[in-house]
């Protein structure tokens, strides 16, 4: 047996152009995204990949033809398992949802390293049922296929931890020291949307997660004057998403005279929705719409606070008993049926 494994989790990415259409087909194939039984699922996720895939591919095209995403993750899991080598050769292992390496992959990988225990450590700060639970429902699949024996317990979410909070201000801060000295602007915290009938009907506490995330890191800048909200990308098809969207509040920030600091505040990583929407398509907007100046904040990466908040998780994860912890300690979420998809309050009967 050898020492402890780290899996972090995240969406994936197209690698070139010829994987855009199938990892489409994978996303909308999962059951989280569209809850439908398994052929009619499948029916349409082979169709929604077929009509999208040339558009995705014309957005990846803007950023090189592929997705940084699994460089960008490999870059913080090297990060990562360098602070923990105290624990007596740990392991962090990369698992991506919907492209390679996929999550069935990782675990045949854990399998071979034969470790002592398992920490399950997603890259999505605030939970989501398409996101985090979709992820560690396939892991417990692939981790039994696998043959992977040893105790795991996973973090579920970490939306106010005060290292995760504090990477975020410290880059928010020196974003905003690029606007003209004396020029008044807004803090837009931007997250990626989800329909709201599926956030209601889930009971997913993705959105109240979001809000306090800005809430810790506004904390963190220690500004009391600071004039900020929340916001969602990435809204598509005729639903009606949590809100409100970004565009809105670009045209909110324009009539106010306000420049914008944009924050991805939901991604810890550059992929298509920071370096295409935020960084080309939304700083055009708010072009247009006559918004003074717009900076966006980089997404988190390898800053050191941030991967101080990964090593605590994982060594929180670690240290804890089998099971589902939220932020490296107690419940996140507030007790009521509302957020009855959190799988920490599950874990607990419901309680807070």
């Amino acid at each position: 047996m050898s020492g402890p494994a780290v899996v972090l989790f995240n969406l994936g990415g197209p690698d070139g152009p010829a994987a855009v259409r199938p990892f489409l087909r994978n996303l909308f194939g999962d059951p989280a995204i569209i809850p439908a039984p398994g052929p009619i699922r499948r029916g349409l996720a082979r169709l929604i990949a077929a009509r999208r895939a040339p558009a995705a591919r014309a957005i990846y095209a803007r950023i090189g033809g592929a997705s940084p995403l699994r460089r960008l993750t490999e870059e913080q899991a090297g990060a990562l398992e360098d602070r923990l080598r105290d624990l007596g050769g740990a392991r962090v292992f990369v698992a991506m949802r919907y492209w390679r390496p996929f999550i069935a992959e990782a675990a045949r990988a854990v399998a071979a390293h034969d470790p002592d225990r398992v920490a399950l450590l997603p890259l999505y700060p605030q939970y989501s049922a398409a996101t985090t639970g979709s992820s560690l429902a396939e892991w417990r699949r692939a981790a039994r296929e696998a043959g992977v024996a040893a105790p795991a317990s996973a973090i579920c979410c970490y939306p106010d931890r005060a290292e995760f909070a504090a990477a975020h201000a410290a880059l928010i801060a020196e974003a905003a020291r690029a606007l003209p000295a004396g020029m008044p602007w807004r803090l837009l915290f931007s997250a990626h949307g989800l329909p709201k009938r599926t956030a209601a009907r889930r009971g997913d506490p993705y959105q109240w997660q979001v809000e306090r995330s800005a809430e810790a890191v506004v904390d963190s800048l220690g500004r009391e004057d600071l004039d900020w909200r929340v916001c969602y990308q990435s809204r598509v098809g005729p639903l009606e998403w949590i809100g409100p969207p970004l565009d809105d509040e670009l045209a909110r920030a324009a009539a106010d005279g306000k420049a914008v600091v944009a924050a991805p505040v939901s991604f810890v990583s550059e992929h298509s929705e920071t370096l295409v929407e935020l960084d080309m398509e939304y700083r055009d907007m708010a072009a247009r719409l006559g918004v003074p100046a717009y900076v966006r904040v980089p997404a988190l990466g390898t800053h050191p606070r941030f991967l101080d908040a990964l090593e605590g998780l994982a060594r929180a994860a670690l240290a804890a008993p089998e099971g589902t912890i939220c932020g490296g300690g107690g419940a996140s979420c507030p007790a009521g049926s509302r957020f009855r998809a959190c799988p920490r309050r599950a874990a607990d009967g419901g309680a807070a």
